[in-house]
């Protein structure tokens, strides 16, 4: 087995203990030889296969994270970074979550898209009426992120990605098979009946399906593709919110209707 594959393999078995363990998250890719993305993204590559395999689940899309400014900016990193979403991670609009089931629950809000068909680039950029053809279904969303407690002041983006880039999970609104102009449409988070932030389309790389064509040149350059029947998580609007008691969040799109989650102890 070459060195680089073994020792993926290796940090992807150290990820999963640190989960079972509840360990705070710390960079690593330095001390374990992870120097670019491309070697981040085989530990996470085995590190979602060892999840799917332990779980007996399979993986039903992605999510791109870093999209906006903003983002970068509370975490350091200037470019987007990839994860995959699991399929008994996928929540319905409604759902109750416990905050203790995770290492430091975090919130962000987002728009999420369903491929009707595979997106494959031919070599060259995407525009976005490419995009728009592939997509069947658009609908307002809720990442779930654990990043165990990390400190943003020492975050770097390789041991982010190895992480799965701390994806936990989803939470979907309805879909709608058609929708408004994504790039001006305003998306205003809600606790407990108070708005607290709020973001546009345009906020994700200029408009949300610049990320899902990002995602498709990504991952057409490991070998693979976007698939129909696909979720893509496009980014946060925002910024994460990190619960601090029980409370209902509800992020609504206009145009696109609500979705809404609950916050357990």
């Amino acid at each position: 087995m070459p060195a680089m594959a073994a020792n993926a393999i290796e940090v992807a078995e150290a990820l999963m203990g640190e989960h079972r363990g509840d360990v705070t998250f710390r960079c690593f890719a330095a001390s374990r030889g992870i120097t670019s993305p491309a070697q981040a993204y085989a530990v996470q590559r085995e590190y979602v296969r060892l999840q799917m395999a332990s779980r007996g689940v399979a993986a039903v899309g992605y999510k791109v994270g870093l999209t906006s400014r903003r983002m970068q900016a509370m975490c350091g990193i200037d470019s987007p970074v990839a994860g995959v979403v699991l399929q008994d991670r996928v929540h319905s609009s409604g759902a109750s979550v416990s905050a203790s089931a995770y290492g430091r629950i975090g919130l962000e809000f987002e728009i999420a898209v369903r491929l009707g068909r595979d997106l494959r680039p031919d070599g060259g950029p995407l525009t976005l009426a490419e995009v728009a053809a592939a997509v069947d279904a658009v609908c307002p969303a809720i990442e779930i992120v654990d990043d165990r407690r990390a400190d943003y002041r020492t975050l770097e983006a390789l041991s982010l990605i190895a992480d799965n880039s701390w994806n936990a999970g989803v939470v979907l609104g309805d879909f709608e098979r058609s929708w408004p102009d994504l790039e001006s449409a305003e998306g205003v988070v809600a606790v407990d009946g108070e708005v607290i932030d709020h973001g546009s389309g345009r906020d994700v790389l200029g408009h949300p399906f610049h990320s899902v064509a990002w995602l498709a040149i990504h991952l057409g350059g490991m070998g693979t593709a976007l698939r129909a029947g696909d979720i893509v998580m496009t980014g946060n609007l925002v910024t994460t919110k990190f619960p601090d008691r029980p409370s209902a969040y509800r992020f609504a799109v206009n145009g696109l209707g609500a979705v809404e989650l609950s916050i357990r102890a």
